[in-house]
């Protein structure tokens, strides 16, 4: 059938990481973390994603306003 199940994970993956990212850059974390936390999505991404949901840096512009 067309799209194999493996390549819909790795779309969900993907679009996943680009909202982590995405959350991590607009975050109230110092420039250094943000980039730590920006590389560990991107060097290992499945890993990198579950440890940025449970211990990352929160969006603190929504908060600050």
């Amino acid at each position: 059938m067309g799209i194999e199940v493996a390549g819909i994970g790795g779309l969900i993956l993907l679009i996943l990481n680009i909202w982590a990212i995405v959350s991590i850059i607009g975050s109230g974390a110092s420039t250094g973390g943000k980039v730590l936390w920006v590389l560990l999505v991107l060097i290992l991404p499945l890993i990198g994603f579950i440890a940025w949901l449970i211990a990352g840096p929160r969006g603190g512009a929504r908060a600050a306003v």
